[in-house]
């Protein structure tokens, strides 16, 4: 088929889930069929940032032209197959610029968005697709803001990209979260302790709220709201006392914090360019504090915890059926835009239907759980009102 309507270019940024792969062969197949040619970024924005614009230079690394032979075979696992990173383009450290940059970009923090956009250029790229979670699309939004013709699709296991009801990598994550959390239920009733499960969830705890409302746990705790540890531990005292197996659940979110300490928990100091250092550690903290206050609430005796982070096991592996489906209707949604000449959206899922969205919505604010409408903060868990006309994850973006 003749090539006639122009490049299509497509990357992933920031961390890896199910279901960037399904969206690539959707954006890949629609766009070769309507007669476009398609370059996948690879390493996110590190590939245009590391790219040498010469006919001469291997650029391998940096991008390859995506063929339907390549996405179909992709398409069916998880992760990405043009892999990702957390390059951030206008704020890249001395150390990161590539040596044929280095006389050029001599700033201990340098915006190297004039050379991002030259490679673009060189790519001959008319349109290009960011596939990412606000981090990653706020750098889209930068080069749209600089002339560069940009439609989003949201990714992110948290589902905290505003603007939309859902992000790529949520179902499977809530589907994972949910499976683990019954599994380990055996270890927990069969020493009657407390069940800690850290997950995913740094701003946003829709990850932890969503599975406890499914049954997956008897109370949660999310960042939106501190919490006190040993109001926490009487009422998981309570949940554990009328269980026949004598224990009890909690999901924690790993940005949640205690209302005596309203310090995120770290696994150290060093940030990536978008200024996030790794989480973790919660869990094993509320593990300690339940272990410390059970005694109050058991007759004097303490109660046994166990602490299970599941960090990577809910964003590894394949697809489940909506992490398959959604971002194939992703895909095509940014193909509909790019045919009608349309750029600066972020495509989305608005009350159950698909639509789209200025880009602008990623930068400047946050989605997060709306605690006087979800989240009953005295008992640790979703409010359940009525669902009557609520869309499929109840929980929407009211931005």
């Amino acid at each position: 088929m003749a090539r006639e309507k122009g490049t299509i270019g497509i990357l992933t940024g920031g961390g890896d889930v199910p279901g960037l792969n399904p969206a690539i062969r959707a954006v890949t197949i629609r766009a070769l069929r309507e007669g476009y040619k398609v370059i996948g970024i690879r390493r996110g924005w590190a590939g245009l940032t590391d790219l040498v614009p010469d006919k001469d230079a291997d650029n391998s690394a940096n991008y390859h032209e995506l063929t339907e032979e390549v996405v179909n075979r992709a398409g069916r696992t998880g992760g990405t197959f043009i892999h990702s990173s957390r390059t951030r383009p206008s704020h890249l450290p001395k150390a990161m610029v590539p040596p044929h940059l280095a006389d050029l970009y001599t700033d201990e923090i340098n915006d190297i968005t004039p050379t991002i956009k030259k490679n673009i250029e060189w790519l001959g790229l008319d349109y290009l697709i960011p596939i990412g979670g606000d981090d990653t699309l706020s750098y889209g939004h930068r080069l749209h803001q600089d002339g560069i013709k940009i439609v989003g699709i949201p990714k992110t296991m948290d589902n905290d990209v505003p603007g939309t009801d859902y992000c790529i990598g949520f179902g499977t994550c809530v589907t994972r979260t949910i499976e683990m959390a019954h599994t380990l239920r055996t270890s927990a009733g069969s020493h009657e302790r407390f069940l800690v499960i850290e997950v995913f969830g740094r701003y946003a705890g829709f990850t932890a709220l969503l599975p406890t409302m499914a049954g997956a746990a008897d109370r949660c705790v999310i960042p939106e709201h501190p919490f006190d540890a040993e109001h926490l531990t009487e009422i998981l005292s309570y949940d554990r006392n009328l269980h026949p197996s004598k224990y009890a659940v909690v999901l924690v979110s790993e940005g949640a914090t205690m209302a005596h300490n309203d310090t995120m928990s770290f696994k150290g100091d060093e940030a990536d360019q978008y200024g996030h250092k790794k989480l973790g550690g919660i869990g094993d903290k509320v593990a300690a504090e339940l272990k410390r206050y059970s005694p109050k609430y058991n007759n004097g005796r303490r109660v046994n915890v166990v602490s299970q982070r599941l960090g990577y096991l809910v964003r590894c592996g394949d697809p489940d059926a909506l992490d398959s489906i959604v971002p194939m209707a992703f895909g095509n949604l940014a193909l509909d835009l790019i045919l009608n000449g349309t750029s600066g959206r972020l495509v989305s899922v608005r009350n159950g239907t698909y639509d789209n969205v200025p880009l602008d919505v990623v930068v400047g604010t946050k989605k997060v759980v709306d605690v006087d409408k979800y989240y009953n903060a005295v008992r640790f868990r979703p409010f359940y009102h009525s669902f009557n006309r609520r869309p499929t994850f109840i929980m929407t973006s009211d931005i």
